[in-house]
């Protein structure tokens, strides 16, 4: 499509149903375009309200608070439960996504023979830990390919299929319910990683007969830097898999503090030691907020944002030497958009240091422009693409320090 200049923006703006949900982040930054929400999301300003309640409910209760903050991870995964398709008392927040992924993967290996099939292109976190225990447990690590319900077709016998909902590279989104079935007709459970979909792709993790998930919540989200991941288990499995971390927060009967540990029953066996609080006020106040807008809506508005960014690629960026990374079709896309450059590090250095747009960059040549449907405007995608535009024409990037930072 044609983009007709900034007034198409304008318009789509003007015509947002969610275009009030950008007045309940914090964004007095100036003239910055913030096009990293898929890696760390805005700060909310019911979460900021939520975490000054918590922080003074400390203060007043100190010690006498855990009568009601002890089940937290419990209630706050009901209530994120919706957002991913899910029952009630089938999620947890808590831990790490590797700390979650890791325990739920154990499980698994540890009473069902077989293969783990895994992407060799997914998130290092995933990759590492994945692999690691394929090793520990004497199993065969299987790349899931490009096609992993072909890929499964061709196995032998799989204990695990392990993938990303939402490739975090390529922003490319997998077929949840055919890959789902293909590893369970291949003898194997399924486990998600939804840390890039969840709060702006719409999942149907029991419709899709999913068994097994993970995600973090500081992206769509918006629950702080280093906020805690969550897991899923769907009830069927709750009884027969054990967390290999036997802490004191599953035991069945935590204050007896007794001699033995014996899981709790139902989804709190998968608890480890002591929630974050305070991080948990901040997720249950993200998934409130996107509970609110609605993930119909959301889906819908991500969807024309990330459209508007690959016409925007096609019509300006295309002519500049940029390929784009991610999938066209709305139906293989998650909420972010991928654009490989030969120079993509020095692009997206001189975006952030002289352009005032901050995306990020993976390797090995890619910048990533992620739109988070609750804040993000349809000018503020025009006006990004507008600014890079200028700077490439210029060749400021060509001044930026080629040498990778730790952080990208």
């Amino acid at each position: 499509m044609a983009v007709s200049g900034r007034a198409r923006a304008e318009a789509l703006d003007a015509a947002d149903p969610l275009a009030g949900f950008r007045d309940r982040f914090v964004t007095a930054d100036g003239g910055r375009i913030y096009l990293d929400g898929n890696s760390l999301g805005r700060l909310g300003v019911d979460a900021r309200a939520g975490l000054t309640a918590a922080i003074d409910d400390w203060g007043a209760r100190l010690v006498g608070g855990w009568h009601d903050w002890i089940d937290l991870p419990a209630r706050a995964g009901d209530e994120l439960a919706p957002l991913v398709g899910a029952s009630p008392g089938e999620l947890l927040v808590c831990d790490s996504v590797t700390v979650n992924l890791y325990k739920l993967a154990d499980a698994v290996l540890t009473v069902r023979p077989g293969a783990v099939v895994l992407a060799e292109s997914d998130f290092p976190t995933d990759r590492y830990v994945l692999a690691g225990l394929a090793a520990r447990h004497g199993r065969e690590a299987i790349d899931a390919g490009s096609d992993p319900s072909q890929t499964l077709r061709g196995c032998g016998e799989v204990a695990l299929v392990a993938l990303s909902h939402v490739d975090y590279r390529s922003g490319a989104l997998a077929d949840m319910r055919a890959i789902t079935a293909a590893a369970h007709a291949a003898g194997g459970m399924m486990l998600w990683d939804l840390s890039h979909s969840v709060g702006a792709v719409a999942v149907e993790l029991e419709r899709c007969d999913a068994d097994l998930a993970v995600g973090c919540t500081y992206k769509y989200l918006n629950a702080g830097p280093g906020a805690p991941g969550f897991l899923y288990v769907h009830t069927r499995h709750q009884h027969a898999l054990r967390s290999p971390i036997q802490g004191w927060f599953g035991q069945r009967e935590q204050f007896a503090m007794g001699a033995e540990y014996e899981p709790a029953e139902g989804i709190t066996r998968f608890l480890a030691g002591t929630p974050s609080v305070l991080g948990i006020e901040a997720v249950r106040a993200g998934a409130r907020l996107v509970a609110e807008a609605g993930i119909t809506a959301l889906r819908d508005k991500s969807l024309g944002l990330t459209a508007l960014a690959i016409d925007l690629h096609d019509e300006r960026l295309a002519p500049l030497g940029f390929e784009l990374a991610t999938p066209r079709e709305p139906d293989r896309r998650g909420s972010h958009v991928s654009l490989a450059h030969p120079d993509g590090w020095r692009i997206c250095r001189a975006l952030i240091e002289r352009a005032d747009v901050v995306p990020d960059f993976r390797e090995p040549d890619v910048v990533r422009l992620g739109m988070a449907p609750l804040y993000t405007r349809f000018t503020d995608v025009w006006d990004a693409i507008e600014r890079l535009v200028r700077l490439i024409d210029a060749g400021e990037h060509l001044a930026s320090d080629p040498t990778p930072t730790r952080v990208t």
